[in-house]
């Protein structure tokens, strides 16, 4: 199994589009107390698959060449250099399998390459404890818990912030 991470290519539009579109599981750890609905091909087009060609600040996360997922990257607030980082699988058939471990590290790395930055950030929530562990795994700090501040599906749940530091994320990798 190859596992890697690279901008879209012209001809991948509607494979990527069905992708994102042809399964909800994901959408169940990924913020799902934010508002969420799937993009028309044509909404697809205009917005997000022109972040992945351009892959600046979302890359496909392929498996042996084929699309399973994608990193992203967004700026919390860009004059203060205040940068978050993402992971979503969509394919359930690829959970579990470490392929989020071995391309956040990838991403990571990249953004440290790439961008004046001093911090990478991770935030997700305690109904996410996968990602929770992946996070600890990969040499991220816990830096703030807002407790029961994400309310889904009839209960709270915590919002859980994790960063790591150049010098840190040098020093491991």
């Amino acid at each position: 199994m190859k596992v890697d991470i690279r901008p879209a290519k012209e001809d991948e539009l509607e494979p990527l589009h069905s992708l994102v579109i042809s399964n909800d599981e994901w959408m169940k750890f990924n913020g799902p107390y934010f508002p969420y609905s799937h993009p028309t091909l044509e909404q697809f087009e205009n917005s997000s698959f022109q972040r992945l060609l351009a892959g600046s600040d979302l890359q496909l996360i392929t498996v042996d060449d084929i699309p399973v997922g994608t990193v992203s990257c967004y700026w919390e607030c860009e004059e203060t250099r205040w940068l978050e980082a993402g992971v979503v699988i969509y394919d359930a058939q690829y959970w579990g399998k470490g392929i989020a471990a071995l391309t956040l590290p990838l991403w990571v790395s990249y953004l440290f390459e790439t961008k004046e930055i001093e911090r990478v950030g991770l935030t997700t929530w305690s109904g996410n404890p996968r990602m929770m562990s992946l996070a600890l795994k990969l040499g991220f700090q816990q830096e703030a818990r807002l407790r029961k501040v994400r309310y889904y599906n009839g209960e709270y749940y915590d919002s859980v912030k994790y960063g790591v530091l150049r010098s840190e994320w040098s020093e491991r990798n």
